[in-house]
Order: C-alpha cells, then sequence, then structure tokens
C-alpha cells in the first residue's frame, strides 16, 4: 500500500454534497480536502486514482450484520457461514456492527470476536455487540460491563429481543437493568454504550422500551430498535418512538416473500418516516446481512433459505433516491453519518480531514459502486 492516496476530481458527498475536488490520504487517514491537492517535495508513493466526476461518498456503516453467521433457526443444515471481506467491500461497507441474534449456543462471543479481528486484518472496521437474544445476557468476561469495558470491539449490548416469541420475554425492569449496565459501561470506557433491539412482530412492538424509560432514569435514546419496517403497525410506531426522541433501525434484506406478508422495503419506510417528520438523525439503515431469509410453502413449511445480503444495503440507499426521490445526500446519511453517530463511531461515516479514510465510489448517474477505499486500501473488486 502507498504511503499517500489522492483521489481526484471527485463529487464530493460528505454525505451532504460539497462540490468537486480532490482528497488527500495518509496512513489511512484523511489527510487534506480541497482542489488541486498534490503530496509533492513528501518523498513518499503516492498511489492516485482519477474519479472523472464520478461521487466520493463515506464507506457505510452497516448496523447490523452477523458476520459469524446467523441462522440456524431451521436446524443444524440452516447455518449460514461467516461473511467474507471481499463481500463487504463489493457492497461498499467499511465498517459493522456485528451481533449474535438467536443462536447463543453453539455460536460465541469469541468466535465473533476472532471474526471481527479477521475482517479488520483486510481494512474494514467490525465493533461487536456482547448479548444476544436472550435474557440475563450471555457474556464473554462474565458481565456486561466487563464485555464492554475491556474488551477494545464490544461497543454496546444486543440484539436483544422483545415482541417476538424467540426472544426471552423480558420484563421493563430486566431492560431497564440491562440498558444501565449496558450505558454505565459505555461511560466507563468511552463507548456509545447503545443496546439494540430486536422487534418481533407481537403487538405489543415498543411499549416496554417506552415502559422502562418511563418508569426508570434510562434515557430513550439509550435504545436502538431495528427491523421496524416489518410491518406497517411497527413501523408507524418507530415512527412515533423516533419523533418522541428515540431512533429507529430499517432492515434492507427484505424479500417478496416478506414484502408479500407485509414487510415494507426499507427504502419506502425511509420516505415514509422522513415524510412524517423524523430527522434523518434518528434514522438508519442496516442489512443484517449474513441472516437466514427463510421461504415458506402454502402450509407454512420451510422450503428453502438464503443469505441475507450485505449488499442489500446499498441497493436500498439507490432505491431510495431512485424510486422514492430521497434526496442522496439523506439517503446516505442513513447508512452513514447516522449510524456512526449513534454507535459513537466518530471517525467515521463523513468525509472530512481526520476522518478515516474509508469510502465508496459511485456513478453519478446509476449509483453503482466503482470501488471501495477501507482504513487507506483500495478495493475494485
Amino acid at each position: 500500500m502507498s504511503e499517500f492516496l489522492l483521489i481526484r476530481d471527485a463529487q464530493r458527498m460528505a454525505p451532504a454534497a460539497e462540490g468537486r475536488g480532490d482528497v488527500l490520504v495518509a496512513h489511512g487517514r484523511i489527510l487534506a480536502v480541497g482542489q488541486g491537492l498534490e503530496p509533492s517535495g513528501c518523498g513518499a508513493t503516492v498511489q492516485v486514482i482519477e474519479a472523472n466526476g464520478r461521487l466520493l461518498c463515506p464507506g457505510l456503516v452497516d448496523s447490523l450484520v452477523h458476520f459469524g453467521g446467523g441462522g440456524g433457526e431451521g436446524g443444524f443444515a440452516t447455518r449460514m457461514p461467516p461473511l467474507s471481506a471481499a463481500t463487504a467491500l463489493a457492497a461498499g461497507v467499511t465498517s459493522m456492527v456485528g451481533a449474535l441474534g438467536t443462536d447463543d449456543i453453539t455460536r460465541s462471543h469469541a468466535d465473533l470476536l476472532a471474526c471481527a479481528r479477521s475482517l479488520a486484518a483486510e481494512g474494514l472496521s467490525a465493533y461487536t455487540l456482547t448479548g444476544s437474544y436472550q435474557v440475563p445476557p450471555v457474556t464473554l468476561t462474565g458481565s456486561v460491563r466487563g464485555d464492554i469495558i475491556f474488551v477494545p470491539e464490544m461497543i454496546g449490548l444486543g440484539e436483544i429481543a422483545i415482541a417476538d416469541h424467540r426472544g426471552s420475554q423480558p420484563s421493563a425492569a430486566e431492560l431497564a437493568r440491562i440498558a444501565s449496565d449496558t450505558r454505565v459501561a459505555g461511560r466507563l470506557s468511552g463507548k456509545c454504550g447503545k443496546v439494540l433491539v430486536h422487534v418481533g412482530e407481537a403487538p405489543e412492538g415498543l411499549a416496554l422500551l417506552r415502559e422502562a424509560s418511563t418508569r426508570w432514569p434510562v434515557p430513550i435514546t439509550q435504545w436502538h430498535p431495528t427491523h421496524i419496517n416489518r410491518n406497517a403497525r411497527l413501523l408507524a410506531d418507530g415512527i412515533a418512538f423516533a419523533k418522541e426522541g428515540g431512533s429507529i433501525d430499517f432492515t434492507t434484506s427484505s424479500t417478496p416473500d416478506f414484502v408479500a406478508a407485509g414487510e415494507i422495503p426499507a427504502a419506502q419506510a425511509l420516505a415514509q418516516a422522513l415524510s412524517a417528520g423524523v430527522p434523518i438523525e434518528r434514522i438508519t439503515m442496516s442489512s443484517d446481512g449474513q441472516a437466514s431469509l427463510p421461504h415458506f410453502d402454502a402450509q407454512g413449511r420451510l422450503v428453502s433459505l438464503e443469505v441475507a445480503p450485505i449488499g442489500s444495503l446499498l441497493e436500498s440507499v439507490r432505491e431510495a433516491v431512485q424510486r422514492y426521490a430521497v434526496p442522496l445526500s439523506t439517503a446516505l446519511a442513513s447508512a452513514t453519518s447516522s449510524p456512526a453517530a449513534i454507535w459513537g463511531l466518530e471517525r467515521k461515516g463523513r468525509i472530512a480531514v481526520g476522518m478515516d479514510a474509508d469510502f465508496v465510489l459511485l456513478e453519478p448517474d446509476t449509483l453503482a459502486r466503482a470501488l471501495t477505499v477501507a482504513a487507506g486500501r483500495v478495493n475494485r473488486a
């Protein structure tokens, strides 16, 4: 890898449009942004990428990826494989938050952490969450606080399940206690200390989170509920939750079967939430990458499974712009600056001096990916 990387003549989307110019990178960080940049006289090798007016956007920040592999709910043969770095880079994703999900027996935080470090060796930024669907939380060190304080990659807890038959049916008091532990650990370690909440199909929706933040001194911002586009009822509840000060996440890895059953595509849900007055700073989209996407027959029997694609995140950004007329800067924010801010990733999600050199270069007409840069490393595959 060259010491310097110069991206020349790009339309910078930071994620707001900032005009045409250059970005200079040194040792994985953004050194300068402007026009006519040249690292002359430095005596170092310079790799130059001619953008030719393409869109230079922050690398995507995916709030939920099962990068150790998800699934398994149809038996051992339905376990999904781990995520490869090449797949993430080809999807324009440079940062991701990993979680266990349903299976905390045959999968572990030790393996999740090993997968995170494997991805990091390829230039990606991979963070993890302690806990799983279950209560009390399963941990690596023996406690939620210990995990978040002592493990550098662990930034919060999740995805804990509510309103779902696969969860532990926790009480509001239990959720409040877990959220407080996570919050304190975040304060002590300088991390976000958020709780990612898997929300299922049961009609109570987000009621437990509201109760926990009403009866106990747990800020509504402590929660980041996901799968909020699961159905119209939950979407309406999520929009109200976000307007009350919370944040919400839409899942991009939809299927025709899911949509037929009532799921709202993430791009459509994003447009609807924005139209309802939810600030983009409170909305994220995530892929749920490497989760299992089941297909059932008319009798409800499982007939096939496919892997939730991490590439659905960029596809949903594109769909929000091209089909639902969401401004590009806003659609990008839902997968860059918003998740970076919510998860406390201070050097992610924006193009500015001092930020990490994570970019995705897009074709201006189609928003197709041309290349990805992660930690200053160029990937064209």
